[in-house]
């Protein structure tokens, strides 16, 4: 069994329109639906709440890792586990990255993955991997929507 998702996009917009799209958390927060309380910093933490449709009641709790301008995005996120009796913030993460890279005709490669999935209980490994990867096939197509709507 894997221990990551990997999800690769090519975008119709510049690099430096995605890597806005990605780093500001307004931005990051219309496309990705969460409601962020702070902008992303390397070492800091990211808190909010989830505004998916279905997800509303789900918490936001990150751990930025690495902001490489235009090139990367890093951070460690709580797996929500709403049948834990642990609080989030105790509760295991996966590494999810953005990687962008120029392309021909001003467009950008943005290859997501998340890894780390060993680290949750194997009774919720496999239906958080199938959850996330669904996950991450709408989230690809709601920021390629995002920065072709949205323009330079």
């Amino acid at each position: 069994m894997t221990d990551q998702i990997v999800k690769t996009v090519v975008l119709d917009a510049p690099v430096s329109r995605v890597w806005r799209a990605l780093a500001d958390q307004q931005e990051f927060g219309q496309w990705f639906r969460v409601k962020l309380d702070q902008p992303f910093q390397p070492g800091g933490l990211s808190t909010g709440q989830m505004t998916f449709p279905g997800y509303e009641y789900y918490p936001w709790r990150a751990t930025v890792e690495r902001m490489e301008e235009e090139r990367l995005l890093s951070f460690r996120w709580h797996d929500f586990d709403e049948r834990s009796e642990l609080p989030i913030s105790e509760q295991p993460t996966t590494l999810v990255e953005f990687v962008l890279e120029p392309i021909a005709d001003g467009q950008t490669k943005l290859t997501i993955t998340e890894s780390g999935f060993m680290s949750l209980s194997e009774s919720r490994r496999i239906e958080v991997m199938r959850g996330n990867t669904e996950g991450w096939n709408i989230q690809a197509e709601n920021i390629a929507a995002h920065v072709a709507s949205h323009g330079q």
